[in-house]
């Protein structure tokens, strides 16, 4: 249901809204009261009382996030597990599968999170297996029937960056899920920018895997990350690494926990897991229906406006778009912009090869500035982007 937000008040209750424009929320967000609270609380607590007594108390909270996640992404409490990062959750249910082997194939979108394919290019050097690109629609979207056409008894992946993180492309991770559901072909989906920005049903899209990280649009701290693993899939994974939290020791070998906290270890940042399961609450309180709404309409005057300035160029792809909004300059490079911005108290970002290296070589491109919105920008913020943008082209032309 779409509802209208109070954005002055949802402001008001984030501290870095007063200190600098913020676009760079695809990078990390601005937390709220709420999650600062959440965070400081705890730790006050661990001070207090022992950090681990904090823990034990605790432990109804984090059973709390971990439910709020499950809800976000319409999932069961016990098909998610908390990690450091949205890399490293990734890296663990990779490392679970099955040993790749001589003459695998591993099938992924062109927009794959650099991070992600070193994982891949690894196991494949040691093995002697194969990754190869899934071709792309016209409107640069990882095209379901191509994957179709590819697949075979030697593909034992699927990986798929669902909104990249190079621009506004969205790719439809539905119609890539139901080819490999009929394949039966393990689905990963790296949702980084996904997570608080649109909505999610892992039922729907079919994935066997999903992660993202809690700093994004979710708005959460660092260092805290969902993994989502579908029960039945998490069933046939083996950790490559257990723990007491993860495992019961018994003499007959380990007894390895049934559902995702078996990716888990005993040794947790609470502090931030609290922060984070603030930040759920937050986003499932103002609906992502109602936060993609708003993400769409600011995200699109911004690509206009910036359009509209001469020297700009905007190179996002994709029908339906997200809001990371993907430009050069003239005359400029990315990282010199960022920083003639950033004296002016205007964050956005600048980002090389190594994040999408198969979509920006394919592309030639370089290097791209990404100013992403959140529903806490306004247009006057948009404004103060385009008008500092226009300026600085000026001078480089």
């Amino acid at each position: 249901m779409i509802q209208t937000l109070d954005i002055e008040q949802l402001r008001a209750q984030t501290p870095g809204c007063a200190i600098s424009t913020h676009f760079n929320h695809s990078g990390s967000s601005l937390p709220s009261n709420a999650v600062l609270a959440a965070v400081t609380e705890h730790l006050q607590r661990e001070s207090l009382y022992g950090p681990m007594e904090a823990a034990a108390n605790a432990t109804g909270l984090v059973d709390e996030a971990r439910a709020d996640a499950a809800g976000l992404i319409g999932a069961m409490p016990a098909e998610i597990a908390f990690s450091s990062s949205g890399s490293a959750a990734w890296g663990l249910a990779f490392a679970a599968l099955p040993p790749i082997a001589a003459g695998d194939r591993i099938l992924v979108g062109r927009q794959e999170w650099g991070g992600n394919l070193s994982t891949m290019q690894a196991a494949a050097k040691r093995a002697g297996a194969r990754i190869e690109t899934i071709p792309v629609n016209e409107d640069g979207s990882v095209n379901a029937n191509a994957l179709a056409a590819m697949i075979d008894d030697r593909v034992r992946l699927v990986a798929l960056t669902w909104l990249p993180a190079n621009g506004g492309l969205i790719n439809d991770a539905a119609a890539i899920g139901k080819v490999t559901r009929a394949a039966g072909i393990p689905y990963f989906i790296d949702a980084a920018q996904a997570l608080g920005q649109l909505p999610v049903d892992v039922a729907a899209i079919g994935c066997d895997m999903l992660k993202g990280s809690g700093r994004k649009f979710l708005r959460g701290p660092r260092g805290a990350a969902i993994l989502y693993l579908r029960k039945a899939f998490l069933e046939t994974l083996e950790p490559a690494y257990l723990d007491v939290l993860s495992s019961a020791w018994g003499e007959d070998g380990p007894h390895v926990r049934t559902d995702a906290q078996r990716f888990e270890t005993s040794e947790k940042p609470i502090a931030l897991l609290l922060g984070l399961g603030a930040a759920l609450k937050q986003a499932r309180s103002l609906g992502v229906d109602t936060i993609r709404q708003r993400i769409r309409e600011l995200s699109g005057q911004l690509r206009d406006q910036l359009a509209a300035i001469p020297g700009v160029a905007v190179h996002d792809l994709g029908t339906e778009k997200s809001g990371l909004v993907s430009f050069t300059v003239a005359g400029i490079a990315p990282q010199a912009l960022r920083g003639k911005l950033a004296q002016k108290r205007i964050t956005i970002a600048a980002n090389g090869i190594p994040y999408t290296p198969l979509d920006m070589t394919a592309r030639g491109l370089s290097e791209i500035a990404r100013a992403s919105v959140s529903y806490l920008n306004t247009t006057d913020e948009i404004d103060h982007l385009c008008g500092s943008v226009a300026v600085i082209a000026r001078q480089a032309a």
